[in-house]
């Protein structure tokens, strides 16, 4: 792999100040996907199955393992699963809290027991199940998927009232992000997403559209919500089939972060580490993320999105942004105040964090060279890219028993499924090759008929 010229490498720590500042930029780019989980989670289920001081503490607690897990060699944050929203929902709809925490456990073993496998067996068999053409679309559907929470976010749906506000302080942050990105220089180029997440807050508040009522009434210091089995609840593992299928999806997801960052780092974190621990790192941290009431972990790619325009990998700085994620999570007054930053701020960047999720996933395509003059891998990215993200669903009823797959889950099926029962046509290059090996082995018997 193309060795890559990093700011900060992977093992290199920076000074204090310099240290601080990069992990709260990371802390900014994970804070706000890692807050709206729990608000989407609670909102879809019609009551509040996750809380957002828990979520940053599992977070953070999460990284660490994870970092733990893989020798810090992997600059990777874990946050809180987007492909869990709706599955976590209905698994509450069907088993309360106990049938979601426990289905978010299971997930959390699954990934443990695939790293074991691997560990042991080797990684070609999740190759032949995840290939590049499957992992490239699938990273796409999540970055796009995203895409009409940001626009929503900034106030230009379809349908909405046009608040001027809060078009202006989106535009504002968006703006100023992308300009320290691409012009600024020396430090400042390294922290464009901080920047640009205070320059939307200080107009905001200028403009009067931020509530600071939370943060009043707020205390300084206040232990998280979390929900232990066996004290909190009895583990169910009735919602099971609801919640598991996902961790497909997040295995997917998995394998592209660590496929992108690689890329990005110029280091192959899919041989050192190895996959075995990355997975094994992810599916531990999610696994105790569900024991204290957590949303389901996984690699986060706003933060990879961080490491690549940075050019910063240091997991010093990933491992400090996740003891900051622990420490906010008990800091009543300091989590209200960061949950003021509009919705207009969040949106703003994200256009540019999502966008470069969706990015990711083409750079997967071209890094492997998949080749889309092959009818079978039109129909396979064709295929999940439309099922992805035009909100496809299948529902199985039997009985009592309910099992509906949509989204991203039925993408990921879908795209596997077609990726191993298609046969591929030979390329130009194969045929090719077994022209010279025929020339090559009809020119050897010549010769041995002659010397006969």
């Amino acid at each position: 792999m193309e060795e890559n010229k990093m700011t900060l490498d992977v093992n290199e720590k920076p000074a204090i100040w310099k240290w601080i500042i990069l992990a709260i930029q990371h802390v900014f780019a994970m804070f706000g996907a890692t807050i709206l989980v729990p608000i989407l989670v609670n909102s879809t289920a019609g009551a509040e199955v996750l809380t957002i001081p828990v979520a940053l503490v599992t977070s953070g607690i999460g990284t660490l393992l994870y970092i733990l897990c893989t020798k810090g060699k992997s600059p990777v944050y874990l946050g809180s699963s987007f492909a869990f929203i709706a599955p976590l929902a209905a698994a509450y709809i069907k088993g309360g809290i106990s049938g979601a925490m426990t289905g978010v456990m299971v997930v959390g073993l699954i990934y443990v027991l695939v790293a074991t496998i691997i560990h042991f067996v080797g990684k070609n068999w999740l190759n032949k199940l995840l290939p590049p053409v499957v992992i490239g679309p699938m990273i796409m559907i999540i970055g796009l998927g995203l895409a009409p929470s940001a626009i929503s976010q900034i106030g230009l749906t379809s349908g909405m009232e046009f608040e001027w506000k809060t078009v202006l302080v989106a535009v504002v942050s968006f703006l100023v992000t992308a300009v320290v990105m691409t012009k600024a220089k020396g430090f400042l180029k390294v922290i464009p997403f901080l920047v640009g997440i205070i320059s939307g807050y200080v107009l905001a508040v200028i403009l009067g559209i931020v509530d600071f009522a939370p943060v009043i009434e707020a205390k300084f210091f206040s232990i998280p919500q979390f929900v232990i089995p066996f004290v909190n609840y009895t583990p169910n593992f009735s919602a099971l089939i609801t919640i598991v299928p996902i961790a497909l999806v997040t295995l997917c997801e998995h394998i592209g972060d660590h496929t992108s960052l690689s890329n990005i780092i110029g280091k192959d974190l899919i041989k050192d580490p190895g996959l075995d621990r990355t997975i094994l790192g992810d599916g531990i941290a999610t696994f105790v993320a569900g024991f204290i009431g957590g949303p389901a972990n996984t690699t986060y790619g706003e933060n990879t999105s961080v490491v690549g325009m940075t050019k910063v990998a240091s997991v010093w700085v990933i491992g400090l942004a996740a003891i900051i994620a622990i420490i906010i999570g008990f800091l009543g007054k300091f989590t209200a105040l960061v949950s003021t930053i509009p919705n207009a701020v969040l949106g703003g960047v994200s256009l540019l964090l999502y966008g470069f999720i969706a990015v990711n996933g083409l750079k997967v395509l071209i890094h492997n060279q998949v080749n889309f003059e092959e009818p079978k891998n039109v129909v396979v990215g064709a295929s999940m890219l439309v099922l992805g993200l035009g909100g496809a669903a299948i529902s199985i009823v039997s009985g009592d028993l309910s099992v509906t797959i949509s989204g991203m889950s039925l993408a990921a099926v879908v795209g596997i499924l077609l990726n191993l029962c298609i046969p591929a046509n030979k390329t130009s290059k194969q045929i090719e090759e077994e022209k010279k090996q025929k020339e090559t082995k009809k020119a050897e018997k010549a010769k041995e008929k002659m010397k006969v």
